[in-house]
């Protein structure tokens, strides 16, 4: 049986998602944290086994993209969920500031050099989408990317989620599955959690003085969001709006969310054909009168 996890949480495909109205808390009736993280053992284990099946059917691969905004719980989202996948069959990437090497490329190859092959999961602990966001944000940063001038500046936006989509519409059209999961953090939790990598020690490496200088740009990064997610969540490659206060229950939902996708898929074991039956019968009697 399928969670409500899908439907909940999913970004329309209509353009009609208000980024105002997401919710950023568990609903009233959610389990508390320490049964979200009881449930959530129980769906890493089923994701676990039909991993196993996406490998061995070997058709179809698994594209998981994250996006968020700093401290809603990205690297820790990820771990918690695919810590039971087999590491021969994932593939994690995290994309940072791109490289002279990168900026030579069109914004879509970087990633698209680290798409997940057939039978494996793939990660992208922040992705193309960065174009649509960090750089709209401070588009002073389109001026390293050397572009053409037929390239309209005015329209820029627009253009690039076009590309986004033809490029999403190509994937699934030859086997890529994908899933894309924006964690909904507040600004005031997202404070907080500032502040504890400050008060913890363990914790001071997280810290980056960058990451609160961001946050005076918060209003328009959520404009960013909204416009992104209303134009690139498409049934092919759905948005999930996953709120991020309370981090077991946004684990939870993500990891129900991929474990209902995969229950999805006419994933099965490769079956052995006739002729090759017989050949594994005399290899089962090879085997059995050896001395």
């Amino acid at each position: 049986m399928f969670s409500a996890t899908r439907h909940r949480y999913l970004v329309p495909f209509d353009g009609d998602f208000h980024i105002d109205r997401a919710p950023r808390k568990p609903p009233n009736d959610a389990p508390g944290s320490k049964a979200c993280r009881k449930l959530l053992a129980d769906v890493v284990a089923d994701i676990e086994q039909l991993q196993r099946i996406l490998y061995a059917h070997d058709r179809n691969a698994l594209l998981l993209i994250f996006q968020a905004l700093d401290a809603a719980g990205k690297d820790g989202t990820i771990r918690a969920v695919m810590s039971g996948v087999n590491p021969a069959g994932c593939q994690v990437f995290s994309f940072k500031q791109p490289s002279p090497l990168e900026l030579d490329h069109d914004f879509l190859w970087r990633s698209a050099i680290r798409l997940p092959e057939r039978g494996r999961i793939g990660v992208f602990n922040r992705s193309y989408y960065e174009e649509v966001l960090v750089v709209r944000v401070h588009p002073e940063l389109i001026k390293a990317q050397r572009l053409p001038s037929t390239v309209e500046r005015k329209h820029i936006w627009r253009d690039r989620f076009n590309s986004i989509r033809d490029h999403e519409s190509h994937l699934a059209h030859n086997g890529t599955v994908i899933l894309k999961f924006w964690l909904n953090v507040s600004k005031k939790q997202q404070k907080k959690r500032f502040l504890d990598r400050l008060d913890e020690p363990e914790k001071n490496w997280k810290f980056s003085s960058a990451d609160v200088r961001e946050r005076q740009y918060w209003d328009q990064y959520m404009h960013a969001y909204e416009e992104m997610l209303n134009a690139t969540s498409r049934p092919w490659a759905p948005w999930y709006a996953i709120p991020a206060d309370k981090k077991p229950w946004m684990r939870l939902q993500v990891a129900e969310i991929i474990r209902d996708t995969l229950t999805s898929l006419d994933l099965h074991y490769p079956t052995v054909d006739p002729g090759e039956q017989t050949r594994f019968d005399e290899m089962r009697q090879l085997l059995e009168h050896e001395e």
